[in-house]
């Protein structure tokens, strides 16, 4: 964690750690017209601290823990930003904000913010890996989700802070203290308190494990053995030799994947199937009779029938059949669940809940089957989701996607040159001048 700063990284995970960057900032800057983001903006408004860190798609500068907090929440206003299926959590969500407002704090270079970034994604996942995902949320009702991002984001500030190794123990000390957040987000209708539990509180608290230990603080030097330690009051079933597998060879940034639509993760295969399928047989709404979309068990308990349109799968799937694609604007309109259209598609949908799917998770796997209304039926399974490491999207997309998300809220001027700097971010000398692109009046 100490030498990350000044290694280079390989090819490949610089060039993913760039494109989650961009996909992340997108995700910041979309997510400022929802309501996590403009309450996130709100409350980094009130709390303005020193000027140290700007906050996205605003013209808020704050302190860098509350630039971290503000711009993680932003980046889960909705469901638009990445995820790491293996350690199940969106680390791009809370890894990036806590690395930027660290970084322009302590006034860091593009390269450097690049490896930081790398360097969270690598620790996070690895803790919840290591505490073994079966059963694990379930068992103690705690969140994956909130653990791997508040010691990602720790390990992305403490490397843009340029820690020495006794640092980085004590940051690792802080932010196992504040390791915390239950899986009581799934009732949450609003999506503020989910964006507070995957991405506000764990880059607040990573920020917070950093500013400790840069004033001076002091900690354990080992909390992850010997008495009282972490993975004991944890996971006890634990396997800690995971957080160093392939550590420094495997880059887990690498292995997270990009959304290719704007929705929650069970989503994502049946509209991909859905797109899949209308490549075989150009069809328009009005000739679908029925629609069965299969699913993995306890994903489908999370996107039956919601109440939020970017996580009710049966609302998806009759926009993409009227639309024929899921835009961001789209699956954020809550008033088009009840238009008459819609509800009729809706009432074609079946949402079938189905074992063998659920034993292939991590996998998200979907199977989606049409009924014409002929009598002719076409069947497609999604196995690797665009996006996915399986199956990952290009540059090409990911910059037109970034696009769509940025260029109503920045323009378009701003966000094409946003977007060649944070590609280009080996060539920024600080990334304090990331702040008049990424910010508006």
């Amino acid at each position: 964690m100490s030498e990350a700063a000044a290694r280079a990284l390989p090819a490949e995970a610089a060039e993913k750690a760039k494109q989650h960057i961009l996909d992340t900032v997108a995700a910041m800057v979309s997510g400022s017209e929802l309501p996590p983001g403009q309450f996130a903006i709100r409350y980094a408004r009130a709390h303005p601290s020193e000027k140290v860190a700007a906050v996205a798609a605003s013209d808020v500068v704050c302190g860098a823990i509350e630039a971290a907090f503000a711009n993680a929440m932003l980046a889960h206003s909705d469901e638009t930003d990445d995820s790491h299926a293996p350690s199940q959590s969106h680390p791009g969500c809370s890894v990036v904000p806590a690395a930027l407002a660290a970084g322009e704090q302590f006034g860091i270079d593009g390269a450097r913010f690049v490896r930081a970034v790398a360097l969270g994604y690598d620790i996070g996942t690895r803790f919840t890996m290591a505490i073994g995902i079966p059963g694990f949320q379930s068992g103690n009702h705690l969140s994956t989700h909130a653990i791997a991002g508040t010691f990602g984001s720790a390990a992305a500030a403490a490397s843009a802070a340029g820690f020495n190794a006794r640092q980085m123990r004590w940051v690792l000390d802080y932010a196992s203290q504040q390791a915390s957040g239950i899986k009581a987000w799934q009732r949450d209708t609003d999506h503020i308190e989910k964006a507070f539990v995957f991405a506000g509180m764990p880059a607040r608290n990573g920020m917070t494990a950093v500013e400790i230990v840069a004033s001076g603080g002091t900690g354990v030097d080992d909390v992850l053995s010997g008495q009282d330690n972490f993975f004991l009051a944890y996971a006890p079933q634990a396997d800690p030799g995971k957080l160093i597998e392939k550590l420094g060879e495997r880059f887990e940034v690498v292995r997270t994947n990009i959304k290719k639509w704007s929705v929650g993760s069970p989503i994502q295969a049946p509209l991909d199937a859905l797109e899949n399928l209308r490549k075989k047989r150009p069809f328009d709404a009005g000739q679908v009779q029925s629609v069965i979309v299969r699913v993995a068990s306890s994903e489908a308990a999370l996107v039956n029938n919601r109440e939020m349109p970017d996580i009710c799968l049966q609302y998806m799937v009759a926009v993409m059949l009227l639309d024929q694609t899921a835009s961001f604007r789209s699956s954020h309109d809550k008033a088009r669940m009840q238009e008459p259209p819609v509800q009729r598609q809706r009432a074609k949908v079946q949402l079938i809940s189905d074992p063998e799917l659920e034993r292939r998770l991590p996998r998200r796997e979907a199977t989606v089957e049409i009924t014409f209304s002929d009598g002719t039926k076409l069947a497609e399974h999604v196995d690797a989701v665009r996006g996915t490491a399986e199956n990952p999207m290009s540059r090409e997309e990911v910059i037109a996607k970034s696009r769509d998300l940025m260029a109503p809220v920045l323009g378009k001027p701003n966000t094409e040159s946003l977007i060649d700097k944070l590609l280009s971010l080996e060539q920024l000398k600080s990334v304090r001048e990331l702040r008049p692109l990424l910010q508006r009046a």
